[in-house]
């Protein structure tokens, strides 16, 4: 069966953005729908079936979503990210994971707030992992937890083991059903266990394919990043057919259109800064490459925070329903995350190009 085109996806988003935002959680329509335009299996390891795909192409489609929907966005791109992350486990966790296919939906949840426990042919593992995007429609999720040494490694568990508690009640990207995650005292065989390492350094077991020998700084930032993108143009789109469509005072005519102007100039600063990104990311990084992407998604989504505070104040009190206010409310929200953050990023690149001495000198 050929995939359902992304347009299809994008519009059907639309249709139920306003539901799922006041939901919480995307509509099963949707879900089902994000499934077959193929983001379940987009990163998949070619032998199980799925795309081996490139982050550039995961760039395209996500952001064309988020037109429509940021939070079918943002779940879009973190199901291509946590199946990503399936091609850490061994063979046999791989062969679990993706044995009824390669769509199968995953959740991610990154932080190690779980602990672990030895036991004969596997572990133990109890833990709560607040902010677990797209949790209540995930088949199986890959969990971080720490064992008596601390080092955190990541564990498959399927759906049937896990969960889920209604938690998720916030400004921004409401959509997203970003519930917590519960595990108490499960059993999970050594065969479905990675230490995170192997992810942070990009080596994969039994594959070659360059999405999953990236290591995940690399490619981190452009997963979280890529919604903003879609959300701010199609809050620009609506913003500009409002505003068409009305008759301005002179006094405003000429501020409306500058505002229009540094809007779309940001969004398209902000495309070509995550397009850098993803190809950095589809072909391989230098070191320098490598701490500039954190920083060029950083400051990618801080323009689009600017960009659509913009349009939320030039719409006036037209900016309070919509398009334009739910853009507003994501956008802001997205930028909190972790990876996103400029100042860590800032000074990962500042302590990589000052500890290095600069062109033309010797050290």
């Amino acid at each position: 069966m050929a995939p359902l085109p992304v347009a299809d996806l994008t519009a059907l988003a639309a249709g139920h953005a306003d539901r799922a935002d006041t939901d919480r959680v995307l509509s099963p329509e949707v879900v089902k729908a994000l499934a077959a335009a193929g983001f379940g299996r987009h990163f998949t390891p070619a032998r199980w079936g799925g795309a081996d795909g490139t982050l550039t192409e995961l760039l395209d489609a996500v952001s064309e979503v988020a037109e429509g929907c940021a939070a079918t966005a943002w779940c879009a791109s973190l199901t291509a990210g946590a199946a990503r992350m399936g091609a850490y486990l061994p063979e046999q966790g791989q062969r679990d994971l993706w044995d009824d296919g390669p769509d199968v939906l995953v959740a991610g949840a990154l932080i190690p707030h779980g602990r672990v426990e030895p036991t004969p042919g596997g572990w133990r593992l109890t833990g709560r992992w607040d902010v677990t995007s797209g949790v209540d429609f995930a088949d199986w999720a890959l969990v971080c937890a720490t064992g008596e040494d601390d080092s955190p490694w990541f564990f498959a568990v399927p759906r049937t083991d896990f969960e889920v508690l209604d938690t998720w009640f916030p400004v921004g990207m409401r959509g997203t059903g970003s519930n917590t995650l519960v595990l108490d005292d499960v059993r999970v065989p050594a065969h479905r266990g990675f230490p995170r390492e192997r992810m942070l350094h990009g080596r994969p077991t039994g594959s070659t394919a360059r999405c999953h020998t990236a290591p995940l700084r690399v490619v981190s930032g452009v997963l979280f990043a890529a919604p903003a993108i879609g959300a701010v143009r199609g809050a620009l789109a609506d913003w500009t057919r409002d505003t068409a469509a009305r008759t301005l005072p002179p006094d405003r005519a000429r501020s409306t259109r500058i505002a229009l102007a540094r809007t779309a100039a940001a969004v398209d600063a902000a495309d070509l800064l995550l397009r850098r990104a993803a190809g950095v990311a589809d072909r391989g990084a230098t070191p320098e490459e490598a701490v500039r992407n954190p920083r060029d998604c950083a400051f990618a989504v801080d323009l689009l925070v600017d960009a659509v505070e913009r349009l939320f104040r030039a719409a006036g009190s037209r900016g309070q329903r919509g398009v334009v206010s739910r853009a507003w409310r994501d956008v802001h929200s997205l930028a909190g995350h972790v990876a996103l953050q400029f100042d860590t990023a800032g000074a990962a690149y500042g302590d990589h190009a000052l500890d290095r001495p600069a062109e033309g000198t010797t050290a």
